[in-house]
């Protein structure tokens, strides 16, 4: 298993989500002998070349054949290998979404799904390749994990959990490279388990994939200003730590921050935690509004999405008003 540490950190956030994530397949070639990765020729932009050179017995490429891909990699599941599946997210959930159901879902066989570059991380080939409605989606599917991970050492910790994990799971892999560093060294990881990154009396933060970074910097502009805000790190969308999001429902404001259609996503996840509870702050959700924009861009998507750290802070000093 890699090291966890500063080092490694900084060099999984210069290769972006998708490259940390092939240094982790290669890792789990390496120790064992059943792992096997099946892409829909997306070698280089799942981070395989490494595991192609190193174990090319068990990188199988079936081509631009997505819903094959699937099948493809159940039948190795069944044969008791441990098999990881990648392809770009938009087409993971849609495209694929008959076969994700059956194979993964109605059957259960625990393939490991990788939706790569989600949300609007290849944004600049416009809305066939942005996917902002896959946790909606891929959370709705009976017995199935989605992981969301909020940098590339979060992503790596996601890796080598769903090898371990027995049930079907899809891993959202949003942010392009450079990503922010959330996380430098080790720490514990259990799916199912939220993380609480910061402490605050009047807003509650849940966030996930990319905009838990952009939380933890609104929330420091916040606190300048006398606006105290704790900062969850919802890695998990299903299952969800409903314990640890009521945990902070007595608070003035309830935020959700996502890289996804505000629709269906994270915000929907809390808000059905919460319907049950008679005392609760209200909750803001902050996401993409139901729209698919004009190709553009990581950096302008994020910005006319609202996305940033300036106006995550500024919606939440609005609705504290």
């Amino acid at each position: 298993m890699m090291e966890f540490n500063s080092r490694n950190a900084r060099t999984w956030s210069m290769l972006g989500a998708c490259g940390a994530f092939g240094l982790a397949a290669a890792d789990l070639a390496d120790n064992d002998d059943d792992f096997a990765v099946v892409t829909a020729d997306l070698c280089f932009f799942s981070g395989l070349e490494r595991m192609r050179e190193k174990h090319p017995e068990k990188l199988y490429n079936v081509g631009i054949a997505e819903q094959n891909m699937i099948g493809v990699a159940g039948g190795m599941v069944k044969e008791g290998m441990n098999v990881f599946a990648t392809t770009y997210a938009s087409f993971a959930t849609t495209r694929v979404l008959d076969q994700v159901k059956v194979t993964m879902g109605y059957m259960k066989l625990p393939v490991k799904l990788i939706g790569l570059t989600s949300g609007y991380s290849v944004g600049i080939l416009g809305a066939t390749h942005m996917s902002v409605e896959d946790i909606a989606i891929m959370r709705s599917i009976p017995d199935m994990v989605v992981l969301s991970p909020a940098d590339c050492t979060e992503t790596v910790k996601c890796v080598y959990a769903a090898a371990q994990c027995e049930k079907p799971v899809y891993i959202r892999l949003t942010g392009t490279q450079r990503t922010p560093i959330v996380y430098s060294g080790d720490y514990d990881f259990c799916i199912g388990k939220a993380i609480s990154l910061r402490e605050g009396e009047d807003v509650a933060v849940f966030a996930t994939g990319t905009m838990v970074s952009e939380s933890v910097k609104a929330a420091k502009k916040l606190e300048e200003e006398g606006i105290s805000c704790t900062v969850v790190d919802v890695h998990t969308i299903k299952p969800l730590d409903v314990e640890t999001i009521r945990k902070y429902a007595d608070c003035k404001l309830i935020v959700t921050v996502e890289e996804h259609n505000v629709i269906g996503g994270l915000g929907s996840a809390v808000a059905e935690a919460l319907c049950g509870m008679r005392e609760r702050a209200p909750q803001l959700m902050i996401g993409i509004e139901d729209f698919y924009p004009h190709a553009g861009s990581y950096e302008h998507l994020m910005k006319i999405s609202g996305l940033t750290a300036e106006d995550i802070a500024a919606r939440i000093r609005i609705s504290l008003r």
